[in-house]
């Protein structure tokens, strides 16, 4: 039996279980550099011509559509490979998914540095998108799983500290990314390919700390003192299991696909492009010489945002747990679609302030999303397979990673080839982005107690079913 196996890795007696959030922790907020991916994206398209600053790229010099794949991409696989592996690592177990993870995301980032080098967006994608991506499924759901088992009175807080990390990630992978550039922007690359391989290298040393650090509890463990609350008939949260072959074919089940996907969707689009949009907004141009948000502020906005994303996924899950997941779901796309309707008047007014302070709490709640939905589908279909399921629900963050940026870049592209002045190219895509909020209420609304003819026969905590 190796060291990797499952059996290796059940906690003993005695052993805390709040070692477990700081192993999660150490993966997510490595995997989480995604959400920092936007610093490298201006780099990218100025390769050839070796000019960050430059309005144009050389010819051949790839556009902005095209490295947005990168980030699309990457949670497209995201999605993908958690709902592929979702039973696998049930199965397995959390070490042996976190290594895989750390093998594959920080590999990928060898081979985009290969990419880079000679100037291949093929091989970028496949490194930091495919590869890596399926790293982030694997990263991600695993430490989510592990805590709810760890956590089963606390599971919204337990969901919050496990995605915490993930949120956070490009608190440390934006400025470290855009350091790292800056040290080695002598290279030939404008530093993207250096900083592409000591990224990977320490990002592999955290994530392998995590991994052989993470325990599951002893079959039959429960926190000293607990007993489950007796719930109402007909309560939001479930008596019951529902196993994930069942759960996939619950009106429920799709009616929260369609809550994380419009969720999803309404936040990535603008997250993936943070830096470039508040450049544009609020550049020299517009508020005049000297005036506007330079590359370092940017890479500092798209850190607060990283702030905001991470304190939200703990703020709002430990709220469900005293509201109700429902309740919370409500108040992301009622305030959202405010916000995103109110975006464009900020920056017509040149308020950075308001400006700054409206994405701070839209990307609260887009995090608060994130950590609500591995209990709300804890409440919908109990705890035996809820990690399978959540990964199969995932898809729709896959989905939502092509549909988002595509928008943003879409319309923005367009917007400006129509002669609309950058600044004001976004206005017609958060009014896009406040409707699909408006459809995740309604959405919301719908979701009622699962049905008993969906339940299982043992109404206890069951193993995964392959």
């Amino acid at each position: 039996m190796g060291i990797l196996d499952r059996p290796q890795s059940v906690a003993g007696p005695g052993w805390s279980r709040w070692l477990v959030p700081p192993a999660a922790l150490a993966v997510h907020l490595s995997i989480g550099q995604i959400y920092g991916y936007s610093v490298f994206n201006k780099p990218l398209t100025r390769l050839l011509s070796g000019d960050v600053s430059a309005e144009t790229g050389a010819p051949g010099d790839w556009t902005l559509l095209q490295v947005g794949l990168i980030f699309s991409v990457a949670l497209f696989f995201l999605g993908a490979s958690s709902a592929l592996f979702g039973k696998w690592v049930e199965r397995e177990g959390p070490r042996k998914t976190m290594v895989a993870s750390a093998l594959l995301f920080c590999g990928g980032f060898f081979v985009a540095a290969l990419g880079v080098k000679l100037h291949s967006l093929p091989l970028v994608i496949f490194g930091n998108g495919v590869l890596g991506g399926i790293g982030l499924g694997l990263g991600y759901i695993s430490p989510v799983s592990t805590l709810i088992k760890w956590f089963p009175d606390r599971p919204g807080l337990a969901t919050g500290m496990a995605i915490m990390g993930f949120g956070g990630g490009a608190l440390i992978g934006s400025p470290l990314g855009t350091a790292l550039m800056g040290r080695f922007a002598g290279d030939g690359t404008l530093g993207v390919g250096s900083t592409f391989l000591i990224m990977g290298a320490v990002y592999l040393l955290f994530m392998l700390f995590g991994a052989f650090l993470i325990r599951v509890p002893a079959d039959g463990w429960t926190p000293p003192g607990w007993t489950p609350k007796p719930q109402a008939p007909g309560g939001m949260i479930s008596t019951h299991n529902v196993l994930v072959d069942q759960a996939f074919r619950t009106p429920q089940f799709w009616l929260l696909f369609a809550v994380l996907f419009l969720n999803v969707t309404a936040g990535i689009g603008v997250l993936g492009q943070a830096s470039v949009m508040i450049q544009e907004m609020f550049s020299d141009r517009v508020l005049g010489a000297g005036n506007g948000v330079t590359a370092a502020a940017a890479a500092g906005f798209v850190g607060l945002l990283s702030i905001f994303n991470m304190a939200g996924r703990f703020f709002w899950s430990s709220t469900s747990d005293r509201i109700g997941r429902k309740p919370t779901y409500m108040i992301f796309f009622a305030l959202g679609a405010l916000l995103y309707f109110l975006i464009p008047l900020f920056g017509n007014m040149g308020s950075l302030i308001l400006f700054v302070a409206g994405f701070c709490v839209i990307m609260s709640m887009y995090g608060g999303g994130f950590a609500t939905i591995p209990a709300y589908l804890r409440d919908m279909f109990g705890t035996a397979n809820v990690g399978a399921i959540h990964g199969r629900l995932l898809l729709a963050w896959s989905a939502a990673a092509i549909v988002g940026p595509s928008l943003v870049n879409g319309f923005r592209d367009r917007q400006i080839a129509s002669g609309v002045p950058a600044a004001q190219a976004y206005s017609t895509t958060m009014s896009i982005m406040a409707a699909l909020l408006v459809v995740g209420f309604v959405a919301n609304l719908l979701v009622r107690p699962v049905a008993e003819k969906f339940w299982a026969e043992n109404r206890t905590p069951a193993p995964s079913h392959d």
